[in-house]
């Protein structure tokens, strides 16, 4: 057997070219036999049919056929956000452009933890994540996998800026990430306020920033899991100025509005907050993982640093060869930063806000639809592009059966989400390709799965 091409090099373009016709064929082989947004059958039925495709893991002998028969399997096996019917979660469909991208990254390889691996990469990543961090009011940012990582990176910058006394306090709607990186911290417990209304009330957080001593991080949500509300940020921010309170804001979600003219002021108070999540494979369109901490003081980023003789000898650093060790907590990750600058550059401000503009129609639209629905109930008006909503006197049991039917007959992926203590029907509208006549048809595959 003579020695597999490698993607990059002299010969790298003719090796991958062939190839890339081969997955791409096999990408939509699979799709047409899905045939909607997921699979049908189950999870059993899925993975049989996996099982199938890919027979012994590591055989003795290779199999050529491989690659088009495994990328094949997964796509026939996906959830395809794609797909105007898969709308569960914050989880977007990706653009083209932006995933072509992404193949030059696999393709060249570089490793984010050393200049000498990636020269003209770590350059770019500078400029992007300080153009984004100013776009968030911030000074600059560091790349994340996601709005996990950068939830704990924030907890842990506040504790290394103000002490291992440190208290988060946030509300109900905040993500789950938040008080489990307090756990991995090994911060105190946090306070967790009450969200009766979706929101973090600036009277709870005023009372309990009265009583709590010590140091106190606040967190905010802009864009919550659930419902896709935003907290009042400029009555946090004044408060948490007040008390001198530390403030992150989870824009994980709501971040992308900040590309668009229309939906930006939703944001209003983002620049007071210390640190803000954002995450680009929400309101970005871009393949995972797209995630960034923006940090309003770049001081705070020095606990970071770290030095190994053979990344960041000091003789190198002082001859001018960037440090990169301090910009992650990881060593070796990918250029993020590429189908980023590449989208950014090529559909600019307002090419990105069109898009946010256009699924925030959507979902008002949605909304409408379902409010004039005469066996279905609106949870609320959408803040940015969730939805929620219920048929009309059903039970919990009978819409949690909805979703799984819908599930198992592969006609739909709607989330679930449990607010005012009933379970509702959670969709997330992140495709700007989505036409009103595929809400409907939605809203028909619901009403056609609730029993009479």
């Amino acid at each position: 057997m003579s020695t597999p091409p490698l993607a990059s090099g002299p010969e790298g373009t003719d090796a991958l070219r062939p190839l890339l016709d081969t997955v791409l064929d096999a990408l939509d082989a699979g799709t047409r036999a899905r045939g909607g947004p997921l699979p049908a059958g189950g999870p059993e039925a899925v993975a049989t049919r996996l099982r199938d495709a890919l027979g012994e893991v590591l055989p003795r002998h290779g199999d050529p056929h491989a690659l088009p028969t495994l990328v094949r399997a997964l796509a026939e096996g996906a959830a395809d956000p794609a797909h105007p019917h898969c709308v569960a979660h914050l989880h977007c469909p990706p653009l083209a452009l932006a995933t072509a991208a992404d193949l030059a990254v696999s393709a060249l390889n570089p490793s984010m933890d050393s200049w000498d691996q990636a020269p003209a990469a770590s350059e770019l990543e500078a400029l992007v994540t300080t153009a984004v961090a100013r776009l968030a009011g911030q000074s600059d940012a560091l790349v994340t996998t996601g709005g996990t990582e950068s939830n704990q990176l924030a907890l842990l910058l506040a504790r290394e800026s103000h002490g291992p006394a440190i208290r988060l306090v946030c509300g109900a709607n905040a993500h789950h990430s938040l008080p489990r990186a307090a756990w991995l911290l090994g911060l105190p417990d946090p306070l967790v306020l009450p969200t009766p209304t979706g929101t973090l009330h600036p009277d709870a957080l005023a009372d309990a920033l009265t009583t709590l001593p010590g140091p106190v991080l606040v967190a905010a949500t802009a864009g919550t899991t659930d419902a896709g509300v935003i907290d009042p940020l400029p009555d946090i921010a004044a408060l948490c100025h007040t008390h001198g309170a530390r403030l992150h804001v989870d824009a994980a979600y709501g971040g992308g509005l900040l590309f668009s003219d229309r939906h930006r002021p939703k944001l209003a108070g983002l620049a007071a907050a210390d640190t803000v999540t954002l995450d680009l494979h929400k309101l970005g369109w871009q393949p995972v993982a797209a995630g960034l901490l923006a940090v309003r003081d770049p001081a705070d980023l020095t606990p970071l640093h770290q030095h190994t003789a053979y990344l960041n000898a000091d003789d190198d650093t002082e001859a001018g060869l960037p440090d990169l060790l301090g910009r992650s907590l990881r060593t070796t990750r990918r250029p993020d930063a590429l189908k980023i600058a590449v989208t950014l550059k090529t559909l600019g401000r307002h090419g990105l806000g069109t898009l946010v503009d256009q699924v925030c129609d959507q979902a008002q639209q949605f909304a409408a639809l379902i409010h004039d629905h005469p066996h279905l109930e609106l949870h609320a008006p959408p803040t940015i592009s969730t939805v929620l909503f219920r048929p009309t006197g059903a039970t919990d049991a009978t819409v949690a059966e909805i979703r799984r039917r819908l599930l198992t007959q592969g006609h739909a992926v709607l989330g679930r989400a449990r607010l005012d203590d009933r379970l509702w029907l959670k969709t997330t509208l992140l495709n700007p390709h989505t036409h009103p006549h595929d809400l409907a048809a939605l809203l028909h595959l619901v009403e056609g799965n609730t029993p009479a």
